[in-house]
């Protein structure tokens, strides 16, 4: 998951999460206002981190289902399966709650936007780039989305201003980028191509959030209920481009449709409802971590179960990268 400067009630992410606008707080509720609740339990305590854990390896592993995917299936085949699997989820879980979509025409339109830009543009892109690029090296690139999200808040958000700290983060970020892409060597053994679409999709998403910020952070309604039109729109974009660009598929070859599934319904679906429950439970902060393991997981799980070869340069520069995220990210102690 790729954590931006946008709203700290939510995260973006390029693994699975559908990145809808935060709900509105309560009249007369305070950044600082909580709900009382009473001392987390044990048994409590360790079912937040059972759910923290479990998105991280969805998160992790949707790499992984990417690329299976892509064996069997064209990347907008995949990309559509993922986003019409997520909303099938998430409109199942609407139903259940008895919560209705947006009526407003203009609503529609901005989730029509943010939906380009946060879920069928990046995902596709990552998708196409999986058929030159390692899903490792793509999980990597992911997580430069907090680097690129540093330097458009600056520029577009008047809120958000450089700081030392900040500027450091962005420095270390892009020596990451360049140690694991081995720029030493002239980028040899690198499919710029498919380096450049992942690194794009990185981009697309702290440009879709600062859109969702100026457009409708401040509507009322629920995280579900935009989320749902979102990732619904999604599917019908990606249903006319899909149309238009690649033939049917021949064959529904079992793994890699199973791989799309997880994809969408665990990944995209199932991750959202796990994303903003641990928002909810332990804070913005606490939850946002998972975007440190995710590329460690797919890492693990690229070279384990797809036998990717890893040189010393990727995992090195992918600790390198976190570091100058997590500094962007970060704000001084106060004393």
């Amino acid at each position: 998951m790729s954590t931006t400067n946008a709203p700290a009630t939510a995260a973006t992410s390029a693994t699975g999460a559908p990145t809808p606008a935060p709900a509105p707080k309560p009249a007369g509720a305070t950044a600082d206002s909580r709900p009382t609740r009473d001392a987390p339990t044990p048994r409590r305590a360790r079912a937040w981190q059972i759910r923290f854990a479990f998105l991280s390896l969805v998160w992790g592993f949707s790499f992984l289902f990417m690329k299976v995917g892509t064996e069997g299936f064209a990347p907008l085949q995949v990309t559509l399966g993922r986003v019409g699997f997520g909303a099938l989820v998430l409109l199942t879980i609407l139903a259940v709650k008895r919560q209705r979509l947006p009526r407003s025409a203009r609503t529609w339109g901005h989730l029509a936007v943010a939906a380009f830009l946060l879920n069928a543009l990046p995902f596709s892109l990552f998708a196409y780039s999986e058929l030159t690029i390692p899903s490792t090296l793509a999980s990597i690139c992911n997580a430069t989305s907090p680097l690129w999200g540093m330097v458009l808040s600056v520029v577009a958000l008047s809120e958000d201003r450089p700081t030392r700290r900040r500027v450091a983060g962005l420095g270390i970020g892009f020596l990451g980028v360049l140690t694991v892409l081995g720029a030493w060597q002239g980028f040899s053994g690198t499919d710029l191509t498919g380096t450049a679409m992942a690194l794009g999709a990185s981009l697309s998403y702290p440009i879709g959030w600062i859109y969702v910020r100026r457009t409708v952070a401040r509507g009322r309604h629920s995280h579900l209920a935009m989320s749902s039109t979102q990732l619904l729109l999604a599917t019908l974009q990606l249903a006319v481009a899909t149309a238009l660009f690649t033939p049917v598929p021949a064959s529904f070859p079992l793994v890699p449709l199973l791989a799309v599934f997880a994809l969408g319904a665990l990944g995209t679906g199932v991750a959202f409802l796990l994303q903003y429950g641990l928002v909810e439970e332990v804070g913005p902060t606490t939850a946002q971590m998972v975007t440190y393991f995710v590329p460690v997981i797919a890492t693990t799980a690229g070279v384990a179960l797809l036998n990717e070869h890893l040189t010393w340069n990727t995992p090195v520069g992918a600790l390198v990268i976190l570091a100058g995220a997590a500094l962007t990210q970060s704000k001084p102690r106060t004393s």
